[in-house]
């Protein structure tokens, strides 16, 4: 989970984008907190479906165009 500082850092410059323009550095920064946010929560979602029994269920290819696409 990100810490509340990152969290709060990450608020921050979402509210300074939203009023101003960030620089550089800033947007680099807040980039990498988003990225690093998402993956925290991604992380969480999928450990909380399978904590539920669900699972990835992979389809077959479909036969209606020799397999080129997914349903």
């Amino acid at each position: 989970m990100l810490s509340p500082e990152k969290l709060s850092r990450l608020n921050a410059l979402a509210q300074k984008q939203r009023a101003d323009n960030l620089t550089t550095e800033e947007r680099e920064e807040q980039r990498q907190l988003r990225e690093e946010y998402l993956v925290n929560f991604r992380g969480r979602f999928t450990a909380e479906l399978e904590n539920l029994g669900l699972t990835k269920i992979e389809q077959p290819t479909c036969p209606c165009c020799a397999g080129k696409h997914q349903h």
